[in-house]
């Protein structure tokens, strides 16, 4: 490092619990904890709930002290952390709280930040939203002017608008941050570095959270590989298996394919206004696999618009995304969907076989005082999973718990690991329809990994409102985007394809404005909807190459399927990962581009 960190915890050791959550007893094998921050850093902080991330916040922040070992701090260096839950409690309004911590703002600068959020300080603590409390934390903590911020789950109860602004206000920021987060985009933007804490080890890797995945299969791969020479295969298979990456990973794969083709069907089905189209089945088909019709509905409040008139048909085994800002109407358009609300004008027809089961993000249906057990199988040992009996600490296994806190009180479980719970005990009941509000919030990057796949093996509907864009990206089929004034998009896709649709006018504005700019020439003639020769021949060969890449991708994952490639020929393997990386790249674009034209074909 050119310069002298701005912060740095040496050989730590803590023990929480009558356990040693880094380091261990003195003298040990387990290794003590370090950590350097430099004055310009971006570090994403990544590791399993309960890893320790929320305790080295407390470290760095002085809050707890370490069994050993030293924290050193560069003078005049402020440190301010962004809780995830902060307790607002003794204070009249969100300003009064604002106003106080250890390095207390100023009242204007609080008022700046807050005004560029949207957030009205005066708000009081008692009746304030999640998003409300948000903000203020937000507007509080950026009012310090930290040198070095921490933040935990900054993006948590966050609408796009503002996660889009706070990601604006990083970008520019001139200190150093290490944020915890489970929204990718956000890490994929911002950081160039990675924390990972894994069994109480710190790694770290000068790549940014684009670069995780890859690094993480790579660690486990070679720990797998050096377990078989030191013949302590029992331990290390005990995580794989726990793990499960690359069986994951190849899953995922699969599953993605799956979406892709989801999408293409329904992009076939969806004309520019939301309608149904049919393309690939006979209107008849189409009719009796639909399981929630709206026709013409809308919805206003105190004269407002909020939802303006719009059809749609959800078909069984669809994905639906609801995105927007705050207020924009998702909740509104959620329960008209599911019969909770009516609307003012048209019509929902909902099937009468649907069963649904609703995950709400507030988290209430959890009592603290109950065990593990009781809160999944009434205090047995059996639970019905979708109809089908299964042991209560098989069930746990499979949503990544430790089997053995089959008897611990849900109050002692962090607040991850009881969304998880949540998730373990809803996704067990017989349903159909599986409507999700904000479900990714307070989750983990590996649960959120297996939240997809169950959503994505589910063989019902799913609704969800989300404002995770990587989580839509991954997630749904179609997606309903509400830009606040009352329109509905129906987009086949997900969060980025419904971004790329509303880019889309601006973009062709700001080309015909520059060409009018830079030109005297007469105004050019309408484009013909006929695909050009070059269009034509891409719409026609793309599918082809499309077989092509798979079948090469198919190939070198094959070949690096071999556990001993990495050791015995590690060029050979950094060449071949290459080629993959590049076909993955050419085959996605490639599927975009097919999807494109695809569109202008059906148009």
């Amino acid at each position: 490092m050119a310069q002298p960190p701005i912060l740095s915890l040496e050989n730590i050791a803590l023990q929480q619990g009558g356990k040693w959550l880094f380091g261990g007893a003195p003298g040990g094998d387990a290794e003590t904890l370090d950590l350097h921050v430099g004055a310009r850093d971006r570090l994403a902080l990544i590791g399993r709930n309960g890893a320790g991330k929320t305790t080295l916040f407390r470290l760095i922040t002085d809050r707890i002290e370490a069994d050993r070992g030293a924290r050193k701090v560069k003078p005049g260096i402020r440190i301010v952390l962004l809780e995830q839950e902060p307790d607002l409690t003794g204070h009249p309004t969100l300003m009064d709280w604002a106003l106080t911590g250890e390095h207390p703002p100023a009242h204007h600068e609080i008022e700046a930040i807050a005004g560029q959020l949207g957030i009205d300080m005066t708000t009081p603590v008692e009746g304030a939203s999640g998003g409300e409390k948000r903000r203020a934390a937000i507007a509080r903590a950026l009012a310090q002017e930290p040198d070095l911020l921490l933040m935990d789950e900054p993006t948590n109860h966050l609408d796009l608008a503002a996660i889009d602004w706070l990601e604006s206000w990083l970008d520019r920021y001139k200190g150093a941050f290490l944020v915890i987060s489970h929204d990718r985009t956000f890490l994929k933007r911002l950081t160039r570095a990675t924390l990972w804490l894994d069994r109480g080890t710190m790694r770290r890797k000068e790549v940014g959270f684009g670069g995780y995945e890859a690094w993480e299969e790579q660690v486990y791969a070679e720990e797998a590989r050096a377990a078989e020479k030191l013949d302590a295969k029992l331990k290390i298979e005990a995580h794989w298996l726990e793990r499960g990456v690359t069986a994951r990973r190849k899953r995922n794969q699969g599953r993605l394919e799956k979406l892709w083709q989801m999408r293409a069907q329904r992009a076939a089905m969806i004309s520019g206004g939301g309608t149904a189209k049919l393309k690939l089945a006979t209107e008849e088909d189409f009719k009796s696999k639909s399981v929630i019709v709206a026709e013409n509905i809308s919805k206003s409040y105190d004269g407002r618009a909020i939802i303006k008139p719009f059809n749609l048909r959800i078909q069984r085994g669809d994905r639906i995304g609801i995105v927007g800002s705050n207020g924009a109407g998702k909740t509104t358009l959620l329960k008209m969907l599911t019969g909770e609300l009516a609307p003012d004008s048209g019509t929902v027809d909902i099937s009468n076989k649907l069963t649904g089961v609703m995950i709400d993000q507030q988290r209430k249906l959890l009592s603290a005082d109950k065990t593990v057990r009781e809160v999944l199988a009434e205090g047995g040992d059996w639970i019905d999973v979708q109809g089908h009996r299964k042991h209560v600490q098989a069930h746990l296994k499979d949503f990544l718990f430790d089997p053995g806190i089959v008897d611990t009180k849900v109050g002692i479980l962090s607040g991850g690991e009881r969304s998880r719970l949540l998730l373990a005990r809803e996704f067990a009941k017989a349903s159909n329809l599986l409507v999700l509000d904000e479900p990714t919030n307070d989750l983990d990057l590996e649960t959120l990994d297996l939240l997809q796949e169950v959503i994505a093996d589910y063989e019902g509907t799913v609704l969800i409102v989300s404002h995770d864009r990587d989580f839509l990206d991954r997630t749904v089929t179609v997606t309903l985007g509400l830009d606040g004034t009352g329109k509905v998009d129906v987009v086949a896709g997900g969060y980025e394809d419904w971004e790329k649709k509303r880019r889309a006018p601006v973009e062709k504005r700001e080309r015909s404005e520059s060409a009018e700019k830079h030109t005297t020439l007469p105004p050019i003639a309408p484009k013909s909807t006929k695909l050009s020769y070059k269009d034509q021949r891409d719409y026609e060969l793309l599918p082809a190459r499309i077989e092509q890449l798979e079948g090469a991708i198919a190939k070198g994952e094959q070949i690096l399927s071999d556990p001993d490639l990495y050791t015995s020929d590690p060029q050979r393997f950094a060449t071949i990962s290459k080629g993959l990386e590049n076909a993955r790249a050419e085959k996605d674009a490639a599927e975009e581009r097919w999807l494109e034209l695809a569109e202008a074909v059906e148009a």
